[in-house]
């Protein structure tokens, strides 16, 4: 009698095991699947989803926006999304549509509502009167590196929200909840980091690439120039004399290297130019300790802010 109890016990055990494993499954199976091309929009979007939303992103933060390396497992991945995320202005152009091609999903292709397109509602800053590829990685919609201005990041995290409530009506309630308090903290943040740098108003840099217009207008700082010659094309000893010189004459108090970037030759312009070196993330995972777009945006604004109050 003993011993079949123990048996009945047994396979009740199991078959309770199996259950809650199936109903895990099942779980997880009703996520929306969401692949962002960038750390910053996947950042986002888990903030706006909550545990409704399953993301995972192409780039992991150190790579150079415009060139995200196309791995074979992101075919798979993007097969089974439901949204794709992107920063739009022609971000993503060397890698994502190849790798919408090859993923053979109709729901993320673009011009369908599940390719999220987070540029929506935002005026671009230096659209080119030409696309001429001589003058470099010509983008022709705009500089799309608006989300390193966190006001013109809200507009990402409603684009976000628009698409999520409409693949999944029934959870509307909690993704408006969740947005609702995201943007509350970050609105929070972006008082205090235009507090934090409002002292510096003015105050002048320069970067390796054009990462920075955006920030730099909405903090009133004053967007001096890049090392790169031209988008994409690295600067020549000529470029690089001048813009010592102009940095000299001008007093420029800072040289921004991004990870993605060398450290060899913004090193040797801020030494001859008197200037500090700042390293400074693009997205969330560039440096250390910058794991989420408000620690990313954190850390920039108060690494400028130290440069300056010194």
């Amino acid at each position: 009698m003993l011993k079949g109890n123990l048996k009945m016990k047994t396979k009740l055990f199991f078959a309770a095991l199996l259950a809650l494993m199936l109903g895990a499954g099942q779980a997880d199976a009703a996520k929306i699947r969401v692949v962002a091309t960038l750390t910053d929009l996947a950042d986002l979007t888990r903030n706006v989803g909550g545990d409704l939303v399953e993301v995972r992103s192409l780039a992991t933060g150190i790579e150079d926006t415009h060139g995200v390396p196309m791995r074979p497992s992101f075919v798979p991945l993007l097969n089974r999304a439901d949204l794709v995320v992107l920063v739009g202005f022609d971000c993503e152009h060397a890698f994502l549509p190849a790798l919408l091609e090859a993923s053979k999903n109709p729901r993320i292709q673009l011009g369908r509502p599940n390719y999220v397109d987070c540029s929506k509602g935002v005026t671009p800053r230096d659209v080119p009167k030409s696309t001429d590829h001589s003058e470099g990685d010509v983008h022709p919609y705009g500089n799309p590196h608006y989300m390193l201005d966190p006001v013109l990041a809200k507009i990402a995290v409603q684009n976000i929200c628009d698409a999520l409530v409409a693949v999944a009506p029934e959870h509307a309630a909690d993704f408006t909840k969740n947005r609702d308090a995201y943007l509350a903290q970050l609105d929070a943040k972006i008082a205090g980091w235009q507090a934090d740098l409002a002292p510096y108003k003015g105050a002048k840099f320069v970067s390796y690439h054009e990462h920075w217009p955006y920030f730099a207008a909405r903090f009133g700082l004053v967007y001096y120039g890049t090392i790169e010659l031209k988008p994409g094309i690295d600067p020549t000893p000529h470029h690089i004399e001048n813009l010592i010189n102009s940095m000299k004459a001008d007093h420029v108090p800072i040289v921004v290297r991004e990870p993605q970037f060398p450290e060899k030759v913004p090193a040797l312009i801020a030494e001859k130019a008197g200037a500090k070196l700042l390293k400074l993330p693009i997205m969330p995972g560039g440096v250390p300790d910058t794991d989420t777009y408000i620690a990313e945006m954190d850390y920039i604004v108060h690494t400028i802010a130290d440069a300056l109050k010194q």
